[in-house]
């Protein structure tokens, strides 16, 4: 916990529901995969498709038993809240396989970090055209009741689709700022668990990580904010994982923002 003023005067459970105050804070800082947008289990999805497709090549070719993508171990442990390449690296080194990095501009049909990254992304984009993207209602609630309060409102996310996924659903505009994997790599910005992309939107915001709570429901995002400084870190629980949310740096852990009640 940051800043001067005790958690418990801030945050306090009462009958399944958590008051949280938020007049001490000017910023909201929010997450999109699995906080705002219900895309989690389809990038779980999506990547295992695609590490799947590889390592069957691979297998094949090298002589070796083919071990699939453990879509809960796996995505959890090197995939889950990172940058789209970065998730690449960390699971094929996992595993002792060592790719060329290559360029974001190669193609999907590339045998590179990158090239896997945009096949997944592919993927991605042809299911949002398709079918669109769900909300957690709950958020969006959250999110209107929060800016009738006047907070400002970031959006920090990994993903390089972040304008286009809250443009397909229609909330792009409840935003103030925007930090998306895309802004990230225009300003040079490490990717989270790294601090930066936060420090960054609470700037753009004209405030301080202090003044500012992150909602977060990967432990690579919840080490994000507490290494920003955030006044406050609240962990989203959609994947069975209080624990490690709490050991992390979550300040409070709730299964969904709708349990919140603003104080």
């Amino acid at each position: 916990m940051h800043g001067s003023e005790p958690t418990q005067d801030r945050i306090e459970s009462e009958d399944r529901r958590v008051r949280f105050g938020v007049d001490g804070f000017d910023a909201m800082l929010f997450d999109m995969d699995g906080v705002i947008t219900q895309s989690a289990l389809l990038h779980n999805i999506l990547w295992k498709k695609v590490f799947d497709e590889f390592l069957q090549v691979f297998s094949a070719r090298n002589n070796l038993p083919f071990r699939p993508f453990d879509g809960e171990r796996d995505y959890h442990d090197f995939v889950d809240g990172k940058p789209r390449y970065d998730g690449v690296v960390g699971f094929l080194t996992s595993r002792g396989i060592m790719l060329p990095f290559g360029e974001p501009t190669d193609d999907e049909t590339t045998e590179t970090c990158c090239g896997l990254g945009n096949r997944k992304n592919n993927y991605f984009l042809q299911h949002l055209a398709r079918e669109g993207m769900p909300l957690y209602a709950s958020t969006v609630d959250l999110i209107h009741e929060l800016r009738k309060r006047d907070k400002k409102l970031a959006v920090v996310s990994s993903s390089k689709n972040t304008e286009a996924v809250l443009r397909s659903a229609g909330i792009y505009d409840l935003f103030d700022v925007n930090v998306s994997g895309r802004e990230a790599t225009a300003m040079s910005l490490a990717g989270k668990p790294a601090p930066d992309t936060y420090v960054k939107a609470a700037e753009l915001l004209q405030t301080t990580p202090p003044r500012s709570v992150v909602f977060e429901d990967s432990v690579t995002g919840v080490q994000a904010g507490k290494a920003a400084g955030a006044g406050v870190v609240v962990g989203v629980d959609r994947a069975a994982d209080r624990a490690a949310l709490l050991w992390h740096g979550a300040d409070l852990v709730v299964n969904d923002l709708g349990e919140l009640s603003l104080e």
